[in-house]
């Protein structure tokens, strides 16, 4: 029979049913929760083979940050075809109709972090967010002396009931980190509601310290203890308003009692901790990807950032799965906004919608990926222009995934 693709009418536990199929560590019953808590059926889009659940893909309505500003943004997520139907195009029609139904509906981006990301590219989502997984060993915490760091005071909270406080200021600053999404009260707690009790692998329940000065909240983290072969720290998630804030929480995690060493899984490629170290070597960090961004409209994209210096530039792009975005447009802007409509002239630069992508937020360099062939010039000096105005002060970070 032929496999039909619909609007998601099935049953939540069918849809439980797919995941643990397709992918081969299953959740847990508090993720299930959590996600089913954030989810929004009406987004999703299913395969049917004669009245069976094969295929499924969802998306959160999500702001996300960008240069200069906010944009939609669709998280998608719970991506998956029952292992019996693979290599049947089955992938490629549920993308091809999110991605149709996402124009349609004006939302100009698409965001995805990918369990395999050789997958992705080939549907135009490029690599635009990355961090850095850290280990220090407590021999390695010292810091470099830091202005105003003893004036700032930690002590523990109950993570509950300093929900929203700390979730409002993680948002606040997340309003000028490319690659950030705005936390609903609805994120908040399935963001938090994942982690409040122990769990496998000897660890602690989720534990919050906060950064005061003068009664005022400056900072949070969020952590848990383990004990595994290493006794270490395992650090969530920290956001402080100001460096001595944000040193005086790290210099707590680097320093736990009968404990040897502190992770973080998910720490901002730039975040200040990795030249506070006086042992540059002590983070050990390895660099892994995060937000993966497909421009669904490349013209409303394109004009809904800012830019770090004038640009007047025609860009051809290439995209051979949405053939509205292909052909050439013309970008001006700057600091103060943008604009991008079709082109009459010839274009300055060409590239694929992924690379695109990839650059949108400010990581990597429209240069660099020109050195690498993926940007083609057509009209000398357009790339080094064009680069330096994608550029961006932050480094993107994604550090929620979905």
């Amino acid at each position: 029979m032929t496999i039909e693709i619909e609007r998601f009418k099935s049953e939540w536990e069918e849809l439980v049913e797919l995941l643990d199929l397709a992918f081969a560590a299953p959740w847990t019953d508090e993720q299930y929760e959590a996600v089913r808590g954030v989810m929004e059926f009406d987004r999703s889009t299913a395969a049917v083979d004669d009245g069976q659940l094969v295929g499924h893909t969802g998306s959160f309505s999500l702001q996300v940050s960008v240069p200069g500003g906010q944009l939609p943004m669709a998280g998608v997520s719970m991506v998956s075809v029952r292992p019996t139907h693979r290599r049947r195009g089955i992938l490629r029609d549920l993308m091809r109709t999110q991605l149709t139904d996402l124009h349609e509906a004006g939302e100009p981006l698409a965001g995805l972090t990918a369990s395999e990301p050789v997958i992705y590219p080939r549907f135009g989502y490029g690599l635009a967010t990355d961090h850095q997984a850290v280990v220090v060993p407590k021999a390695s915490r010292a810091l470099r002396p830091v202005a105003g760091i003893d004036d700032v005071r930690i002590r523990f909270v109950d993570a509950r009931e300093y929900l929203a406080r700390c979730a409002g200021l993680r948002n606040k600053l997340a309003l000028e980190q490319p690659g950030m999404f705005q936390h609903n009260e609805t994120w908040q707690q399935a963001e938090i509601g994942t982690s409040m009790s122990s769990n496998a692998g000897n660890a602690s329940k989720l534990r919050c310290v906060v950064a005061e000065r003068d009664g005022e909240l400056t900072g949070f983290a969020y952590y848990r203890t383990r004990r595994a072969d290493k006794a270490y720290v395992n650090v969530e998630r920290v956001h402080a308003a100001d460096l001595a804030s944000h040193a005086a929480l790290w210099r707590y995690l680097l320093e736990p009692d009968l404990l040897s060493e502190t992770r973080c899984d998910t720490l901002p490629s730039d975040d200040p901790l990795l030249d506070l170290l006086l042992d540059p070597r002590a983070p050990s960090a390895t660099t892994r990807d995060g937000l993966w961004l497909r421009t669904v409209d490349v013209a409303a994209a394109l004009a809904g950032r800012a830019y770090a210096r004038d640009v007047d530039v025609v860009i051809e792009v290439i995209d051979d799965f949405l053939p509205w975005n292909a052909g050439r447009w013309h970008l001006t802007g700057g600091p103060d906004g943008a604009a991008c409509t079709q082109a009459s002239r010839d274009a300055d630069l060409t590239l694929h919608v992924r690379d695109l992508a990839a650059v949108y937020l400010g990581r990597p360099s429209l240069a660099g990926l020109g050195r690498a062939g993926l940007v083609e010039e057509h009209t000398a000096g357009a790339l080094a222009v064009a680069s330096e105005a994608f550029s961006t002060i932050r480094l993107p970070f994604l550090d929620t995934g979905f």
